[in-house]
């Protein structure tokens, strides 16, 4: 795991000075990679690389980047890992081919001259992005891994496209202009995360997952925009491919025979992630996908695996009891931080900074505290995410096939009723629920942000339009700008569950979930590791009958009854909550002076872009706990705070003692 970064100059750069940037590009990268440094540039073609390295697997010179191929013709800087790299070089030996080290880099330019780069990509399993230079053809490659992992950010300027790990090293190089793309700034106000098929500045995309960008010099010049760009990318693993194939031609089996076929599946994909030369260990929230995937760490550990776990108690939202039940229980070495509300608080004014783009899922906040935590005794940790995109595991997922059956009652019906649970929710925004003899999951479940959706779902007039309900996240448009809303290519797949189910894993998952999780990991040089969406298991999903993800009205059925194999019952059994934050609660508490002051910016560098009166319209609301305006505030204000911290940075000046020890520059 480490942080890239590159330059192609185009044919009629007026000079090379722009390739010294690669310098400060790198540096800006460090907290991804803090073991090493390394650098490689051709003055001549216009070419320069830049590696942090955070040594994972041979920890040896062996493994630094930029690394050349045995034959000089290729050059690659990586970030990521590819799990079956021992398999594979045990493949290439059988052929012939001989090592100087043991890292998965050096595997990976021995299979691309060996098998081409197309083919290679598909016999990799992993996550990676990496920029690759063919001397021969002198070609720039770019590559991404299948489910978007590893992110890649390619910008195009005047003289150059340039790509990197994260925005803040494309800073860095001269001539970058960061313009708002309104688009992306209307879709993340709406969703709380900017789509990976986006981002906030113009003239820059991400690589999209599972493809390939092959450019020259020539061909840069002939086409310098990001969207001339992006029309040269190739898919080389497709997710619409897989999703309608896997619906047409579903698996067969038992019961246990799926669950059979998916445990070994699933343990082939632990034991892979365990492999590291550094401590490792894994995230335990005490849910169905952390606990599955510890368990079959453990499963196949001869010591006690590390496991981490952040509590801060609030009502309805510690799940550190949980998670220390099933510690206790598979024999982990648990560690678990008790936090207060306060110092969980204290880390907002890091994100903005930390997450280039503006982000507003609330979890961030404790899946960076317990990086954080698990940083300070291990470099590797494996997370349980993927499992709800996989096995459908959201209340949404569940709650469709309900709701499609509600679909046949008459409209008027399911408006009354839908009125009945908007007023609940009004009731609950007044504090009613808090004074209930309830527990605190059904004070969670009984919150008014989720009542009041509840109440959308159910006056959705038909199943097109429960569909675009159940996806969108905000319920309240507080920009100026009209959002499009994106596809992500959908295929024709066999109903509402596989549509949503499509839906999230094209592009909640790459855009929210997997940015969460990569820069929370890697602001603390902690590499996070998902075997829950190693490519196999996700084939394998997507030919999975729909009764085996949802069954009795519960989801992740199938993953319930592999885990039942490792723990008892009664610690499966209990509602999904996740890292849920109360914002609501904090916003109208100490977070309240936080947020005015953020309102007073808000209006005083008012550009158009967010709906300023309504914005204070929701905000007084939710002062006065007339509604609960959360889910829509939350993105406004971390926009707002990003825009304040956008400002504030600047690029310093180069630093020409580091960047003129690059060879060939």
């Amino acid at each position: 795991m480490c942080g890239i970064a590159g330059i192609l100059l185009a044919p009629d750069a007026a000079n090379t000075k722009p390739l010294r940037a690669i310098g400060q590009m790198t540096a800006a990268l460090r907290h991804r990679g803090p073991d090493a440094e390394g650098f490689w540039a051709n003055r001549e073609a216009g070419i320069a690389f830049g590696h942090r390295r955070l040594a994972i697997v041979d920890l040896s010179e062996a493994g630094r980047q930029p690394m050349h191929s045995a034959s000089g013709r290729y050059v690659i800087t990586f970030n990521g890992e590819i799990y079956n790299f021992r398999d594979l070089r045990r493949e290439l030996e059988g052929a012939g081919r001989r090592f100087h080290g043991a890292s998965d880099t050096e595997i990976m330019l021995c299979a691309i001259e060996s098998w081409g780069l197309d083919t290679a990509l598909t016999r990799f399993a992993g996550m990676f992005a990496f920029g690759l230079w063919d001397k021969e053809t002198r070609t720039l490659h770019l590559a991404r891994d299948r489910m978007g992992k590893k992110p890649l950010y390619v910008a195009s300027t005047r003289d150059a496209l340039v790509f990197a790990s994260e925005l803040k090293a494309i800073n860095h190089f001269p001539g970058f202009c960061r313009e708002l793309d309104l688009d992306a700034a209307a879709a993340m106000l709406s969703n709380g995360w900017v789509p990976d098929n986006s981002c906030i500045w113009r003239g820059v995309f991400k690589l999209p997952p599972g493809s390939v960008l092959s450019v020259t010099a020539a061909d840069f010049a002939k086409a310098r925009d990001a969207a001339s760009l992006s029309h040269r990318i190739r898919h080389w693993w497709s997710l619409a491919e897989v999703a309608a194939r896997g619906r047409q031609d579903p698996v067969a089996g038992t019961d246990e025979e799926l669950t059979n076929e998916l445990d070994d599946l699933l343990r082939l994909a632990v034991r892979e992630r365990m492999v590291a030369d550094v401590p490792l260990g894994a995230f335990l929230s005490g849910g169905i996908d952390s606990s599955a995937v510890v368990a079959l760490m453990q499963a196949q550990s001869q010591k006690p695996v590390r496991t981490f776990t952040i509590a801060f108690g609030e009502g309805g939202f510690d799940e550190a009891p949980h998670a220390r039940e099933v510690a206790r229980h598979l024999g982990t070495d648990h560690t678990e931080l008790h936090l207060s509300s306060v110092e969980a608080r204290q880390v907002i004014p890091e994100l903005p900074q930390i997450w280039d783009e503006p982000f507003a899922d609330e979890s961030q906040i404790p899946t960076l505290l317990v990086a954080r935590l698990a940083r300070q005794h291990v470099t590797v940790a494996l997370s349980g995410d993927g499992g709800d995109e996989c096995f459908a595991g959201y209340a949404r997922h569940f709650m469709a096939a309900r709701l499609k059956r509600q679909q046949r009652l008459p409209l008027p019906l399911r408006l009354t009723l839908a009125a009945g649970v908007g007023l609940l929710a009004r009731a609950a925004g007044h504090d009613f629920v808090s004074k209930l003899p309830i527990s605190a999951g059904a004070r969670h479940a009984l919150r008014s942000d989720r009542l009041n959706r509840l109440a959308r779902l159910l006056a959705a007039a038909h199943e097109d339009e429960l569909y675009q309900r159940l996806t969108k996240s905000s319920t309240e448009s507080l920009t100026h700008h009209k959002l499009t809303v994106s596809s992500h290519g959908a295929p024709q797949l066999d109903g509402l569950l596989s549509r949503l189910l499509y839906d999230d894993m094209a592009g909640y998952l790459p855009g929210d979930i997997l940015v969460k999780l990569d820069r929370a990991s890697m602001a603390n040089s902690l590499e996070g590791r998902c075997p829950l969406l190693d490519h196999r298991v996700v084939e394998f999903a997507w030919r999975l009958p729909t009764n085996v993800k949802v069954r009795d009205g519960r989801g992740k059925w199938i993953l319930r009854q592999l885990l039942l194999r490792y723990v008892p019952q009664r610690l499966i059994d209990r509602p999904k909550q996740g890292f849920d934050v109360p914002i609501a609660d904090w916003l109208r508490g100490p977070l309240s002076i936080w947020g005015s002051e953020i309102l007073a910016d808000m209006r005083l560098s008012d550009d158009g872009i967010l709906d300023v009166a309504k914005v204070e319209t929701c905000w007084r609301d939710h002062l006065d706990r007339r509604q609960d305006h959360s889910r829509d505030l939350w993105p406004a204000l971390m926009f707002q705070a990003w825009r304040i911290e956008a400002r504030r940075s600047s690029v310093p000046a180069a630093d020409q003692s580091r960047v003129l020890e690059l060879s060939g520059v």
